[in-house]
């Protein structure tokens, strides 16, 4: 199966791929892709749905992480040798792991943010494994059984916050966005021999990464087995198993990430994602247009917006410039009271 998650961001519903490439609904038959859902017991159930009865789905809806609810976001480093070499580092005696932020997962075409102060913003095209069942101290030989399935995972990284600004890697892995995962969790029986699949990734349409998981230095099953010896694995974690090389470090001269730049990549049968470039703003600052449209109604200047759907429009807007302006203001009433609440 292709089991994807559709909608808009914080309101995803689960469904899956029929025959014809088509989104089905399951919302009415699981709540959501979590790690119950992707269980043996989970993914038994599923399979046994007919996708032509579920309801279609209109359209080209925006596809989110296909799975939700992680315990924890494990990324293996330097696990192709060609790209140790180029980041000039050796090759490992054992897997190099890390944490990325869960609040890094997103959609796969979500745009990607280069944050404040960044100078180094470098992308990862990678092979991601979803666990389906508890992993403690497993082994080499059994450690693709508790695999659910398979995605394609960009790890976005910020190379000076990474190398250069001191402590772990996870400080240039976890910014928002920097987790694009999908578009499909593919489940492990459609892929053959997940140590044969190829991989890509293009900036602004020029090929910049072609590679193959046949050149891991740790197998996918060297890694789960590795990392479930110092932590336990979960239902629906994440494990994304490093790049071939091509990263922009890695280039001569180096080529980092701007805004405005498009990345796009892809993994064999498991789909392609598509990210551009965006710089970073804080949550309050989201919407600044929507703001100044709310101060013009609150002030009684604006009646082109619905005052019904006002706080949902203001759901981005910071409630302290809000407050200030209303503060600085002499008016009050209802429009300034709901206009308040929407943004608590």
């Amino acid at each position: 199966m292709k089991l994807v998650r559709f909608g808009a961001a914080g309101q995803e519903k689960p469904g899956l791929l029929d025959s014809a490439g088509k989104i089905r609904d399951l919302s009415a038959h699981v709540r959501d892709l979590t790690g119950e859902t992707v269980s043996p017991e989970g993914l038994a159930k599923l399979a046994a749905l007919d996708p032509a009865k579920l309801p279609l789905v209109d359209g080209s809806p925006r596809f989110g992480a296909p799975i939700t609810g992680i315990s924890k976001f494990v990324a293996i480093g330097l696990n192709y040798a060609d790209h140790a070499a180029e980041s000039g580092m050796p090759i490992p005696p054992e897997p190099i792991f890390f944490l990325k932020a869960n609040t890094s997962l997103c959609g796969p075409n979500d745009a990607t943010e280069k944050p404040r102060g960044s100078t180094k913003l470098d992308w990862e095209v990678e092979l991601a494994a979803v666990i389906g069942t508890r992993a403690k101290y497993v082994s080499e030989a059994d450690a693709l059984k508790h695999v659910a399935g398979y995605a394609v995972c960009n790890d976005v990284s910020e190379r000076n916050f990474q190398l250069e600004r001191g402590g772990t890697w996870t400080k240039g892995k976890s910014h928002d966005s920097f987790g694009p995962l999908g578009p499909w969790l593919v489940t492990k029986d459609e892929i053959a021999d997940v140590q044969k699949l190829g991989m890509w990734l293009d900036v602004n349409g020029e090929r910049r990464q072609t590679g193959n998981t046949s050149t891991m230095i740790f197998t996918m099953a060297k890694c789960i087995a590795y990392v479930s010896q110092f932590m336990t694995l979960l239902p629906g974690d994440v494990v994304t198993t490093g790049t071939p090389p091509g990263v922009g470090a890695g280039m001569k001269p180096p080529k980092f990430l701007t805004a405005g730049d498009v990345v796009t990549l892809g993994i064999d049968g498991l789909g392609a994602q598509r990210q551009q470039i965006v710089e970073a703003v804080s949550d309050g600052l989201k919407a600044p247009d929507t703001f100044f449209k709310a101060v013009a109604l609150y002030r009684g200047e604006d009646r082109t917006i619905d005052y019904l759907t006002l706080p949902k429009a203001l759901v981005a807007v910071s409630y302290t410039h809000l407050d200030v302006y209303k503060r600085q203001s002499q008016h009050s009433g209802a429009i300034g009271w709901r206009a308040d609440a929407a943004c608590r």
